[in-house]
């Protein structure tokens, strides 16, 4: 199957979600999705690979990173998020640390830690 390709209200997307975010506000439902894949494509193509993959239900996932290509079962480096927490990771937002230890990111495999790719837009 064929890469999604980009939307191109991604970049938007992004700033209206991280607006509302900001003013205290729930993101619009059809922005955050958009941001979402945006920010996960993003995350793919500059780190493309197989060796994580990275989930956030139900809006996409992506698989990233060199190292060994995962072909059947559950991936053995998973990292998985809710959509506004991956939002403020790969806007800089949030630390991998923090997410990390405050348990809004569920990473497992030794290949599932994000922090030296994030942030992917400033």
């Amino acid at each position: 199957m064929p890469p999604r390709r980009p939307d191109p209200r991604g970049r938007e997307s992004v700033t209206a979600v991280l607006a509302a975010l900001d003013a205290g506000a729930d993101p619009d439902a059809d922005a955050l999705k958009i941001a979402v894949r945006h920010l996960l494509q993003l995350l793919a193509t500059r780190h493309p690979g197989h060796a994580l993959e990275v989930r956030v239900p139900p809006v996409a996932a992506v698989q990233c990173l060199a190292g060994p290509r995962h072909t059947r079962g559950t991936p053995p480096n998973v990292v998985e998020t809710d959509p506004v927490t991956w939002v403020r990771l790969a806007a800089g937002r949030l630390s991998w640390a923090s997410a990390i230890g405050s348990a809004v990111v569920q990473a497992s495999g030794p290949r599932a830690d994000l922090a030296a790719y994030l942030p992917l837009v400033g």
